[in-house]
């Protein structure tokens, strides 16, 4: 039987078509996947995300222990509730898990991994913390929504009652009250993600349907998060591939050259040979959708699209494919035994409203 979060009810009063998503119980959609996406690109949506992992790292050596864990240098942590994305790697390079890291104190880290890699980030985190002063919990006593969009920010700050979060900054966090609130999201919107105790959860996201904020599933989320040009984990990157290959290659901190991070050796003998394949964005006219699996055609030998959807900004067919380097301006996808034609564009499609290709 699917887990279920603490607005289970919620959802189904709301009228929520529930699906099984990694392990969970959660909303596909609420009616119209079409009028949800658009929400969050012009008023403000929300999304339940409390099938998400928060995990609390506490102890002298959590900076240190995070160091070594994390591909991105925690050290760029300077001031209290900043944020780091980042990738946790195997000693191979590839990606276990896409992470957000937030500085709560010198000796006091909070993370949150994905739901469907909950149970092998959690080993892998205790199997390479025996080295260091630290505890590691999964603090499944808290709930979280994400609420993003244009006018998202104002009306969290008004249901909370919380004025000072109008002055955070992106990848920056606060408390308030029994509350946590992010400037974070994976929309390609502005927003917050608020945790807070599961006892407060409907009460807050009641609070914002009052508010007029609109409940949105994981189609939504899904088409959202892809034209923003932000992966997926198990579909465009995994343990099969790397950060470089991933276009995540910004998020590896090669300096400073001391830090051995997990998989450091790994990324610079693959940065010193050359990165095979790239992470790449495509854009289709009519003809139909490419999704994950599809095959690619390159001068330069086969690809695969990762993920793909119709864009509702984009008013057209969206993917994301890994294909071998090179500077491309088309490929080709097959679909249903056809050939059609793909620009090949450097995500995002859509960022902040307005279309970025």
């Amino acid at each position: 039987m699917a887990l279920r979060t603490p607005l289970f009810e919620a959802h189904l009063n709301a009228g929520g078509k529930l699906v099984e998503f990694a392990g969970w119980s959660l909303p596909i959609h609420y009616g119209s996947q079409m009028e949800e996406h658009h929400a969050v690109r012009q008023e403000a949506g929300m999304f339940d995300v409390s099938h998400m992992t928060v995990v609390d790292l506490h102890g002298a050596g959590a900076r240190d222990f995070l160091a070594r864990l994390l591909a991105n240098d925690i050290a760029k942590l300077k001031d209290q509730g900043q944020a780091l994305y980042g990738c946790m790697l195997n000693a191979q390079g590839g990606v276990i898990d896409d992470l957000i890291t937030y500085f709560i104190d010198e000796d006091f880290y909070r993370t949150v991994v994905n739901a469907a890699t909950r149970e092998a980030d959690l080993a892998w985190m205790h199997e390479q913390a025996g080295a260091f002063d630290v505890s590691i919990s999964e603090r499944d006593d808290l709930a979280m929504v994400a609420v993003q969009g244009p006018k998202a920010r104002e009306r969290v700050i008004n249901l909370l009652q919380a004025p000072a979060a109008a002055n955070l900054k992106p990848f920056r966090a606060m408390s308030h009250g029994d509350a946590f609130i992010a400037r974070t999201g994976y929309t390609g919107e502005d927003g917050f993600e608020v945790l807070l105790p599961v006892a407060s959860a409907e009460s807050f996201w009641t609070g914002l349907v009052d508010a007029e904020v609109q409940p949105c599933g994981l189609g939504a989320r899904d088409s959202l998060r892809l034209e923003a040009g932000l992966n997926l984990y198990g579909q465009d990157m995994d343990t099969s591939t790397t950060p470089l290959e991933s276009n995540l290659a910004w998020t590896v901190a090669f300096d400073p050259s001391e830090r051995d991070f997990i998989g450091r050796a790994a990324l610079e003998a693959q940065r010193e040979s050359g990165v095979g394949r790239q992470l790449v964005g495509l854009v289709l006219g009519r003809g139909g959708i490419p999704r994950s699996g599809t095959e690619v055609g390159t001068p330069a030998g086969p690809g695969v699209v990762t993920s793909g959807c119709f864009g509702p900004t984009m008013a057209c067919p969206v993917a994301l494919a890994r294909i071998p380097a090179g500077n491309f301006e088309a490929v080709e996808v097959a679909l249903r035994g056809r050939k059609l034609e793909a620009r090949v564009v450097k995500p995002p499609f859509v960022r902040g409203g307005k279309i970025r290709v």
